[in-house]
């Protein structure tokens, strides 16, 4: 599948007929030197460009002059600035302050520019959302996390209809299971029931008042979210203006297949039946997300501002399935995903969620530099052996060991990590899984422990 050049003007011309590492180095050049970006002052435009020149080394799997860090704060700019995270998620204008101060403090000293970045609380409870609990609904007020709640949002006779039109199969029946708001819209009949005429069973629903109810809402919902966008936008746009590259995480989203209908349709104890009961269905049905998937990023308007995908993976670990189970069901719609991205120049960035020690070589089919992985609790001397030469590395400081530790403790394994696999480039320090609220001493002594530690000799 190809992107169609005209979906974002900023794409060179030619765009198209280039290959894929081509498109990947224009990416890469681009994220080096942003258009447009006024920077706040010679030194933010010249720290910009030290911090990218780091990623994009490391990424290219070559020496920086350092090792990078890949900081991930969780809530610390509200909770050291006494904002909630129920506070935050409501009030966002207390949300930018205390990062604005959190970055007065912090960012230079741990290269880390913090940005509210969350699903207004005031949007979800307009919704009636049903996928989250979040402090406040369903959590203790005090909570500083969300939670997924896992149901069988999707039955197993459901699956013809799914595969057969996933447009009405959500419209219809799956939106109105989640968001309690949308509950209405099952009424609707398919929209392709509506030939010639104009269907009276199809307009007449907005006569309803449960149907008017719905479409307040939905209108509501979107003044909410552009009170949310002008409050937190412009802040936003201050990170790459102070001199702080994108998050390596990248800002595209994407899932494997088999996860997206295991963690938000079938849920996770259906799923893994289902691959007894109707293998046949899963493998469709997952060939179908696919390409919804591969469509969705590549239909994206802001094709030239991105250069990486981000995945969590999250039900390919060890233990998960067989071998033989992962080569059937989770891996090929996986790699078919990776490899339309790759084909436009994206890097692709994998949260290796739990451990993948039996499943390293699988990411060496893919071009070199292609790949940067972020691995949970995968043995990281391996995963350096195995795929270090292929893949851009980070991860498996433990969270546990960014509440619990000490500086000493955590600046101690951060230098065995980096004797471990900072040897030849490509590798950045980080957490595995991050922490909502980790110690401010410790992600300072990781930072550190990379500009002790972590300097190569050019």
């Amino acid at each position: 599948m190809k992107i169609d050049s005209k979906i974002d003007p900023r794409l060179p011309a030619g765009w198209v007929a280039m290959n894929p590492e081509q498109k990947r180095q224009w990416r890469l050049n681009s994220y080096l030197d942003p258009p447009g970006v006024q920077y706040i002052s010679a030194q933010a435009k010249q720290d910009y460009r030290t911090r990218a020149q780091r990623i994009v080394d490391v990424y290219n799997l070559k020496e920086p002059d350092r090792v990078p860090v890949g900081v991930q704060a969780g809530e610390l700019p509200y909770t050291l600035n006494g904002v909630s995270v129920r506070t935050a998620w409501y009030d966002y204008v207390q949300a930018v302050d205390a990062c604005r101060k959190f970055n007065e403090k912090y960012s230079a000293e741990l290269e880390y520019y913090a940005s509210p970045y969350f699903i207004p609380g005031r949007i979800m409870d307009l919704l009636d959302y049903k996928l989250y609990y979040w402090p406040g609904h369903g959590l203790p007020l005090t909570a500083d996390v969300h939670q997924y709640v896992e149901g069988e949002y999707m039955t197993a006779e459901e699956y013809p209809d799914f595969i057969r039109d996933p447009s009405d199969y959500f419209n219809r029946i799956y939106y109105p299971r989640i968001f309690g708001a949308l509950e209405p819209l099952r009424l609707f009949q398919p929209a392709t029931d509506m030939i010639e005429i104009v269907s009276l069973a199809q307009f007449s629903l907005m006569g309803d008042p449960k149907m008017q109810e719905t479409l307040l809402k939905m209108i509501e919902v979107g003044r909410e979210y552009k009170r949310y966008l002008e409050t937190v936008g412009p802040h936003m746009a201050l990170q790459f203006a102070s001199g702080f590259p994108a998050g390596g995480l990248g800002r595209l989203f994407a899932k494997a297949p088999f996860d997206t209908l295991g963690d938000t349709l079938r849920g996770t104890a259906p799923l893994m039946k289902d691959i007894y009961r109707r293998p046949d269905k899963v493998l469709e049905a997952c060939d179908k997300i696919a390409d919804l998937t591969i469509a969705s990023i590549l239909k994206t308007p802001s094709q030239a501002s991105d250069i990486t995908v981000m995945y969590p993976l999250h039900k390919g670990a060890d233990g998960w399935m067989s071998q033989k189970q992962f080569e059937t069901f989770y891996w090929p719609s996986l790699k078919k995903v990776m490899n339309a991205f790759i084909e436009e120049g994206y890097i692709q960035s994998l949260f290796v969620e739990g451990s993948y020690n039996t499943r390293l070589d699988y990411f060496n089919e893919f071009p070199r530099g292609s790949l940067t992985l972020r691995f949970d609790q995968t043995d990281m001397h391996k995963a350096k052996s195995v795929v270090g030469n292929n893949c851009c590395i980070q991860g498996n400081v433990p969270s546990s060991l960014t509440v619990t530790g000490t500086y000493a403790e955590v600046k101690e394994y951060c230098r065995k990590l980096i004797e471990d696999c900072g040897e030849g480039g490509g590798y950045i320090l980080s957490v595995g899984c991050g922490a909502p609220n980790p110690k401010l001493e410790t992600i300072k002594a990781m930072v550190n422990a990379a500009r002790e530690y972590g300097v190569y000799k050019n």
